[in-house]
């Protein structure tokens, strides 16, 4: 299966079984699903009907029990660990509902990092990966802290700083697992406003050099912003 050149993501007959403590259990069933550049859609479902597993799958950071995932024109599948890595690298953003800053880290280091690991930087100064990482926390408008921890940090800020760690490198996908689930509605909206601000929504002449914004919610207003939504149910998309 080749991938469509307007389409930055293609899952096939994807499937997830596990072991449970009652025998197999079956958490995703002959997903289908494609993603075009600068897109926007939302895998609405309730708590459990395996909308985080498939957003999981998608991003590389698990493996189905069955079936195809092609991520950037590449088959997941035919990379190990550190190839999967690698195809993420700089090309993918993943924010977390849980933050997932490292705590000993500045929010300046937090955004840093990703830059600091991806070996197309390797030429790049110091002050010029450090120059990207502020610009990045300025866009969410954290600049002012940018050498705080992440416990001086409110729950908003943090998803900010996760945010700007996302986007930093200008990726091609961006993944978004209930980026507001642990926050307040008013600091989520905010949130959700920064998120279409930064990817996905822009003009015809600029789609191109957009991310897809692939997002994991149960809130139908939230998914009702994207361009396409799709309904999980009990691991079947509908």
């Amino acid at each position: 299966m080749d991938a469509a050149p307007s389409s930055v993501l293609q899952a096939r007959g994807l499937e997830k079984n596990i072991v449970g403590p009652s025998g197999p259990l079956e958490i995703l069933r002959g997903i289908d699903l494609e993603v075009g550049t600068g897109e926007t859609v939302a895998i609405l479902g309730a708590s459990g009907s395996g909308k985080s597993t498939l957003l999981g799958l998608l991003a590389g950071l698990d493996a189905p029990s069955a079936g195809e995932v092609r991520l950037l024109g590449k088959n997941i599948a035919e990379l190990d660990e550190d190839g999967r890595a690698a195809l993420r690298s700089g090309r993918v953003g993943f924010v977390f509902q849980s933050f997932q800053l490292l705590p000993a880290l500045t929010a300046l280091e937090n955004v840093l990092l990703p830059l600091e690991l991806n070996p197309a930087h390797d030429a790049s100064s110091g002050a010029e990966l450090t120059a990207r990482a502020r610009d990045a926390l300025n866009r969410v408008g954290l600049a002012a802290r940018a050498r705080h921890y992440p416990h001086q940090l409110s729950g908003g800020e943090q998803q900010r700083v996760a945010i700007a760690r996302a986007i930093v490198d200008e990726p091609a996908v961006l993944f978004a697992d209930e980026p507001t689930g642990n926050l307040d509605a008013e600091t989520g909206a905010r949130i959700i406003e920064l998120l279409f601000g930064l990817a996905g929504k822009a003009t015809d002449a600029q789609q191109d050099r957009r991310a897809a914004l692939v997002l994991v919610t149960h809130d139908p207003a939230l998914a009702e912003r994207c361009d396409r939504i799709v309904h999980i149910h009990d691991g079947v998309l509908a």
